[in-house]
């Protein structure tokens, strides 16, 4: 069945030729060594899973062995390369005691079954050690000076115990006397490989005994005896009997016909032969064969063939390469045999029926790179450091590892791999190597190649719409998706997967073409298509991000937030509930920081001109070492997975910006992740500790990533990696990028020796020659061994000295070797031949005869003398071809004298000063081949001085730079090439890209400098990312001319001393640039927020510089702003092109939300733009700007959760608020006439008439308070609840009712004394006392029903009223606000004309009508507009 969420599902590979590095207890839990590691598995018939892992050893594990005693299954021994022997509790998985006794590397380990918790192990020098677990004790034994290989404890004699031998030796020895020899039994005459004991005591109760010896008597040896089985790689399995000291049965391997593989199966150093003796069946023993088959040999069966093939009923189940180990247990009533082999599998096998009941495949390498098949629901490949792709059919419910190998065509480790969006089973894959390939997962068909190579390691690919060149014809012409891959050395690819065998082309052309760049690309390292292929984006070594619109990758906006390398990018998914989520791209980088950005503005509406990104839309802070891989949920919005460096995968929130979980079951470095296809609460992560893990978010109880501590326990935990001696290893190189040299926290890339078993030739190559020396014979030898390695190495060195110094002294007693060793030779001959020689030579000179003696050329003539120097040349050919160049030079033959010593590599100066007498001709060609010689030499410097002298100055520019000495090839340029000579550019740029390499910046800034390459000098001076490297970076791109350049340098500056509060510093990097006159506003908002917060609980930090200006006073803020902008920057409401520039500048520059996470400093940068724009737009008098940008800056505080700054920031006095209700009651009083007015043209009549208040209905009167919003605004506002909520406020009502009660008595006290005095206005004019008349009855009329009122009854009621008037709170009656009354009438009117409005706003009005509205002009008015 399925095995539960979150378990591990591939480990790493067994270690191979290893006896025992695997063994099973009765429990059926497994454990085998891989790598440092050892893993432990339930295994039941049908299915097994890891359970855990054993960790400590600080070198390859090479031994595992389960103690067999009843009670004591838990408990486990490990040896190692590092020569220790450590005990476990496999239950508690911990480490119980460990012994490091042995001074050799151990090989071979197994508890004794009868003895209990004895442990017995060997090394290489042949040194058996007992080590007693209950006591502590050890006990040492050297039976034979001979390398051990394997041993095995007997089951039922407790002392014995039998040893293989690498020579092809077996003893049985017993330790009760002192590791006394018993036995030795000679046979094999190779590696014994494997030892097992018969599991039946007494060789007489064993019914083989007949058939395997012939004998019928019982003697009392075979009494006390046991069958021992060995296994050889002389290709033959032996039975000895161990009570007659003999072998009595030889069975040799068949050579079985491999199934579909063209292995030669007689290749005897690919053979492992290991045996088993199961404990249920002793008549059988269990052994592997050739190419990885195992067999059973029954010894009861007659006949040659004695054995059965397992797996014989199907293809498909056995091993593919040889078995290192087997080992048996039963379960239940099936006794199953578990077997690891080189074809890195583990399979279960039931030996009743001879089938393979499941197989585990395991890992060999690094996990580079995951990817789920978007077609084939839960198809999952794998790139592997073992030079092998596996795709998993996660979903099958026959075999839950459904796993298929490809290893056709790769040959290199596999670091990137790539489904095809719609073709099912069509994946793209890149390896170490640089090779780009596709293979059609559903075929066995080889896969395709591309015939363009990367140089270095292939770092991603894509599947993307094509781009010119291949976008060019007709639809049919073209596939519709092309392959995109990127590699170490900075280059993508666009690949026909049509047409691999054709050219790839290099988009860098397309991008320089479009976008009209005339500066050095930085080199790419990641790439990532939008999912609907829209958009391309690009990381790049030096931590920026372009992101190109298809199909000619126009650049719409470069992200500058990373300033180390790109390791990973991923866009958002594009079925989101959110439509805007699609446009988020992640990236991670090697400074441990995961950013998001929101590209939806760039993309839908793009400028003109490329948009720099400085702020990202959020920021994920937690890991603690580089960035490998990311990806995001195809079932979430917003939530992404990362994996880092620090060993554990990170699952984040990313809208809220919050952690939501932390997995750290590797135990190693992660390298790439997958989140499930299929289940939302699955993901899946590799490492580079060989292994893959699935894992749910819903069970981890970390919610962030461990500290930087819990690296240095990871390193611990995993060990340290010595390098190998034997050969030199190539760096790790996948998925790490070439800024790898420059690798955080001083850590180390560990090399292919972490991956000694990736390649497998290697791996056996490697085992024969280190499979340690053989001590063969006795005496010196043991005693040789038994020396200390130190004092040997001594004794050495000692002996080398003194032989050195003898030879030293010989020499210099040697004479100087003669130009003619063979006229010398002669004239030391024998007294009589020299005599004779005498008389030969008085004949030639006195008869003129020939001169045919050669010993004599010195005597005679010309002929005779060049015929002895031509026998000289002969013999001095032998190997002194100075003393034939100077006979030559003697003879007069300069031309040949050069040609010899040319042709032997022999010239030197005083040949090559001679060479012009022969002609110039000769003496440039006799130049040539000298500097050929000094080059072999590395003379590199001289034989470029010989090359200026024939004038070939181009081939000894060429010469100095192929072998990496700019500096020289450079002067020698400068010296002699003319200044515009493209020679000496490309030399400054060759130099340049090698010192950035090598982290020389300013050298390399120097170079770019001199070939008129400002940009680059720029960009590599800012890569170190200081403030001192940004500040001159920006400075050298102001000078050259590269504003933009120098503008986003001296940005990123100042910022980073804003962080520091570096006030000055900031203000004097802004300065140089006009360009960032706007930016200077922002920081000096900045700084002035900083110094008001500085004396509260906000700001807790020092500053390190700031301005006189800044300093807190009692000035408004704002004013403060205003003025400090005029005095020190020149920025003022008087020039306002200027401030609308400004304003537009900084509303493009980029203010994500405010979130929870985001630290304070940046906080208060991005309220102090809103603070700037707010100030901008005052200017501007953009009242509704400043109204919504002072929002924007004080609602941040509320994002981020920042209380104590919101607090500071917001007046919380009840003034203020009194205040802004009377300002939004205002605004909404104008609105609603517009309203009426735009709605209602009958009621115009009506606007000039006067409501209670006076007020007068004219739109003239209203016209100085206009919304900006558009007529449909304006309609949602007006019908809306909270905007009449606003105008019907029962306070201001009750108010208003109050103030209008006193002016109506104070009218009527007036009118009660004008007619009680009549006659004392004698100046009145008729038609005022008519009106005072009319008012007169008017009044008796109404309210007083007829009934004049006294004066004082109306004083008392003016003093109710005042009463009244001064319990309602002192700043309701201070500030103005619109007449309720009249809103109340205007709103009933409305709803009379227009749509009703909800019910209790309806109610609302009403009430407050009938309880304040009492008065005549209120009840005409309402009737009249109502009704």
């Amino acid at each position: 069945g399925q095995p539960e969420p979150g378990t591990l599902h591939l480990p790493a590979s067994p270690n191979w030729y290893c006896s025992r590095c695997s063994d099973i207890n009765g429990k059926g839990v497994l454990g085998f060594g891989a790598k440092n590691t050892i893993y432990l598995l339930n295994v039941t018939a049908s299915s097994p899973a890891v359970t855990g892992e054993l960790t400590g050893h600080t070198e390859r594990v090479s031994g595992f062995a389960f103690c067999p005693h009843d009670g004591q299954e838990r408990i486990c021994a490990s040896t190692s390369d590092d020569k220790t022997v450590k005990i476990w509790d496999a239950g508690q998985k911990i480490l119980l005691k460990e012994h490091n006794v042995h001074q050799s590397t151990i090989s071979a380990v197994h508890w004794s079954p009868v003895q209990k918790l004895l442990l017995v192990t060997g090394d290489e020098k042949g040194i058996v050690v007992c080590y007693w677990f209950s006591s502590n004790d050890t006990q040492s034994f050297f039976p034979e000076p001979r390398t051990i290989f394997c041993l095995s404890c007997s089951p039922h004699e407790e002392n014995y115990i039998a040893v293989g031998y690498k020579d092809g030796m077996i003893v049985v020895i017993d330790i009760s006397k002192k590791g006394e020899v018993i036995h030795r039994l000679r046979g094999h005459d190779d590696e014994i490989h494997a030892l097992a004991w018969c599991p039946q005591p007494r060789e007489d109760e064993m019914s083989l005994i007949r058939s395997i010896d012939g004998s019928n008597g019982v003697t009392e040896a075979a009494e006390m005896g046991c069958y021992l089985a060995s296994g050889s790689r002389d290709q033959t399995v032996r039975i000895w009997s161990t009570a007659r000291g003999k072998g009595v049965m030889t069975l040799k391997l068949p050579f079985l016909k491999r199934r579909g593989a063209g292995v030669d199966p007689v290749v005897k150093e690919r053979l492992w032969l290991t045996v088993h003796w199961p404990k249920g069946q002793p008549s059988q023993i269990v052994s592997s064969c050739f190419g990885g088959e195992i067999i059973m040999w029954d010894l009861m069966k007659s006949g040659k063939q004695k054995w059965s093939l397992l797996g014989s009923s199907s293809d498909g189940q056995n091993h593919s390469r040889i078995v290192f180990n087997m080992s048996s247990f039963r379960s239940g009533d099936r006794e199953l045999l578990l077997s690891t082999s080189m074809d890195r599998e583990i399979k279960c096998w039931d030996l009743a029926s001879l089938e393979c009941c499941w197989t585990l495949p395991t890992l060999g390498g690094f996990v580079y790179c995951l990817s789920f098949s978007p077609v084939g629901t839960g198809c999952l490949a794998l790139g592997i450091g073992d030079s092998m792709i596996r795709v998993w059919n996660t979903l099958s419910i026959q075999n839950q590892y459904d796993i298929k190998t490809f290893w056709q065509g790769i040959k290199s480790k596999v670091t990137a791999l790539a489904w095809h969006p719609i073709k099912e089973g069509t994946l793209a894959f890149g390896t170490d190597d640089g090779k780009v390939g596709i293979n059609e997962v559903y075929s066995n068909k080889p896969p395709q190649i591309s015939s363009t190579y990367h140089h270095r390691t292939v770092y991603s690919l894509s599947w993307g719409p094509p781009v010119p060149p291949m976008s060019f014809g007709g639809s049919g012409d073209k596939p519709s998706y092309s392959l995109y891959s990127c590699a170490g050395e900075g280059v993508i690819f666009q690949h026909d997967p049509w047409k691999l065998s054709g050219e790839a082309s290099n988009i860098d052309k397309l991008i320089r073409d479009t976008n009209n760049i005339k500066h050095k690309i930085p080199p790419h390292t990641d790439l990532s298509w939008k999912p609907d292929g829209s958009v391309l984006a690009i990381g790049n070594e030096d931590g920026s991000i372009e992101v190109l619109k298809a199909p000619m990758l126009k650049l719409l906006c470069t992200v500058q937030q990373h300033h180390k390398i790109i390791n990973s990018l991923r866009w958002h998914h594009e079925h989101s509930s959110q439509n805007e989520l699609q446009y988020l791209l992640a990236s991670g980088s090697s400074n441990a920081i995961v950013y998001v950005h929101d590209l939806k503005s760039v993309i839908e509406t793009p400028s003109e001109s490329p948009v720099l990104m400085t702020e990202p839309f959020r920021t994920l802070s937690g890991h603690t070492n580089k960035i490998t891989s990311l990806a995001w949920s195809p079932h979430h919005d917003g939530r992404l997975v990362t994996v880092c460096y620090d060993g554990t995968a990170q699952v984040w929130d990313v809208l809220k910006e919050e952690p939501v979980c932390n997995y750290r079951g590797h135990s190693g470095r992660l390298l790439c992740v997958q989140w499930s296809t299929v289940h939302p609460d699955l993901v899946w992560t590799g490492g580079d500790d060989f292994t893959l893990h699935e894992w749910a978010v819903s069970k981890q109880e970390h919610v962030t990533p461990p500290k930087s501590k819990k690296r240095a326990e990871m390193e611990k935990k995993r060990g340290p990696q010595k390098k190998s001696k034997k050969k030199k290893v190539a760096p790790e190189k996948g998925r790490m990028k070439a800024e790898e040299r420059e690798l955080p926290l001083g850590e180390e890339i560990k090399g292919a020796a972490e991956e000694g078993q990736s390649e497998n030739d290697k791996e056996e190559e490697e085992r024969e020659n280190t499979d340690g020396p053989s001590v063969t014979g006795n005496g010196p030898s043991f005693l040789l061994s038994s020396l200390k390695s130190k004092t040997l190495e001594r004794l050495l060195w000692y002996f080398v000295y003194i032989i050195f110094f003898i030879l030293d002294l010989s020499l210099k007693k040697r004479k100087p070797r003669s130009i003619l060793p063979l006229s010398t030779s002669m004239d030391h001959r024998p007294k009589e031949e020299l005599q004779q020689d005498c008389l030969t030579l008085a004949a030639v000179r006195y008869s003129h005869g020939s001169g045919a003696h050669i010993q004599l050329g010195l005597f005679t003539d010309r002929d005779a003398l060049y015929r002895m120097f031509q026998e000289e040349g002969d013999h001095v050919e032998a190997g002194h071809y100075d003393s034939m160049v100077y006979l030559r030079l003697w003879k007069g033959d300069l031309i040949g004298a050069i040609t010899l010593a040319a042709e032997k590599g022999e010239l030197t100066d005083h040949l090559l000063s001679l060479a012009p007498m022969a002609g110039y001709q000769v003496w440039a060609r006799t130049v040539e081949a000298y500097v050929k010689q000094l080059c072999h030499h590395e003379q590199f410097l001289k034989a470029a001085s010989h090359l200026v002298s024939i004038h070939k100055l181009y081939e000894a520019i060429n010469l100095l730079k192929s072998h990496q000495l700019y500096r020289e090839a450079i002067a020698l340029a400068r010296a002699r090439l003319q200044p515009e000579d493209p020679v000496l550019k490309n030399l400054y740029m060759s130099w340049a890209a090698v010192l950035e390499k090598d982290g020389h910046y300013a050298t390399a800034a120097k170079c770019y400098l001199a070939a008129d390459s400002n940009f680059d000098a720029a960009k590599v001076i800012a890569k170190k990312g200081d403030v001192i490297s940004l500040r001159t970076a920006a400075n050298l791109a102001q000078i050259s001319g590269e504003s933009e350049l120098a503008h986003s340098l001296s940005l990123r500056c100042a910022k980073d001393l804003m962080l520091f509060q570096d006030w000055a510093a900031a203000q004097e990097v802004l300065r140089t640039q006009d360009s960032l006159l706007g930016h200077r506003l922002v920081f000096s908002v900045n700084e002035i927020l900083t110094q008001r917060l500085a004396d509260t609980d906000v700001v807790t930090w020092s500053v390190a510089s700031s301005h006189t200006w800044s300093k807190s006073c009692e000035e408004n803020f704002l004013s403060m702003v205003h003025r400090v902008w005029q005095s020190e920057f020149g920025v003022a409401a008087t020039d306002l092109v200027q401030v609308k520039m400004l304003h537009q500048q900084l509303r493009t520059v980029e203010n994500p939300p405010a979130t929870t996470s985001v630290p304070l400093k940046q906080l208060l940068f991005h309220i102090s733009l809103d603070v700037t724009l707010c100030a901008l737009s005052q200017l501007l008098c953009d009242w509704p700007s400043v109204l919504e940008e002072l929002l924007q800056a004080l609602t941040r505080g509320y994002e981020a959760g920042h209380f104590t700054l919101m607090a500071e920031m917001y007046s919380t006095d009840e003034r203020s608020l009194v205040i802004s209700q009377s300002v939004e009651a205002l605004v909404c009083y104008q609105l609603m006439y517009k309203k009426w007015w735009n709605y209602s043209a009958e009621t115009s009549a009506l606007t000039n008439n006067t409501i209670s208040n006076g007020h007068r209905l004219t739109e003239k009167n209203h016209s100085e308070v206009e919304a900006n919003c558009n007529g449909e605004a304006q309609s949602d506002v007006i019908f809306s609840e909270g905007f009449w909520k606003v105008l019907l406020s029962e306070p201001h009502a009750n108010l208003q009712a109050t103030q209008r009660a006193i002016a109506e008595i104070q009218r009527r006290v007036t009118s009660l004394i004008q007619q009680h005095n009549p006659c004392k206005d004698t100046n009145a004019s008729p038609q005022a006392l008519s009106t005072s008349q009319s008012e007169t009855s008017e009044d008796q009329g109404g309210s007083l029903s007829g009934k004049s009122e006294s004066l004082s009854t109306l004083t008392a009621r003016v003093a109710e009223h005042h009463k009244a008037l001064a319990a309602i709170p002192e700043l309701v009656k201070k500030y103005p606000f619109p007449d309720v009354m009249e809103c109340c009438i205007v709103l009933l009117h409305m709803e009379k004309h227009f749509s009703p409005f909800p019910p209790h706003i309806h109610s609302k009005a009403t009430t407050l009508l009938c309880k304040y509205g009492t008065t005549e002009l209120l009840c005409k008015s309402w009737k009249r507009l109502t009704q």
